[in-house]
């Protein structure tokens, strides 16, 4: 697969469908989701090793967030109208870059969130995946 082929299934399983076990399918058996700039103890995982351990623990998100969302009223959704990105390959074929502005919209309006991610893959696996964001945007 393509890096584009990846990051889109990537960006289908989580922001579009928030589907847990499509997400985890993307990742090799050892895979690790890590998001450095979340601190420990948040309510989003700083960083999951094991294709099981992220279905598991990005299933149990997936739930805390839909059911916050849900009874603060504000059901805000990614806008694939407005939300865009640039990928960039690299030198070594196992690594891209992707830098996103992906943009929210909801009852209370739209929100533009900067983040980037770097994708280490192998067997067109993700074995790394390192999400650079807000933590304030997962609160």
């Amino acid at each position: 697969m393509t890096p584009q082929e990846i990051y889109q299934g990537y960006l289908w399983a989580s922001a579009m469908t928030r589907n847990a076990d499509a997400l985890a399918e993307l990742f090799a058996d050892d895979g690790v989701l890590e998001s450095p700039l979340v601190p420990a103890g948040h309510d989003y995982p700083r960083r999951l090793e094991g294709r099981e351990q992220i279905r598991a623990e990005m299933a149990a998100y997936y739930q805390r967030s839909a059911n916050a969302a849900q009874a603060a009223g504000t059901g805000q959704q990614p806008d694939t109208g407005k939300s865009r990105y640039v990928l960039h390959t690299t030198a070594d074929p196992g690594v891209f870059i992707v830098e996103i502005d992906a943009v929210l919209s909801g009852p209370a309006g739209s929100t533009t969130i900067p983040l980037v991610q770097i994708f280490r893959v192998r067997d067109d696996k993700i074995t790394l995946l390192r999400d650079y964001f807000s933590p304030a945007i997962v609160s």
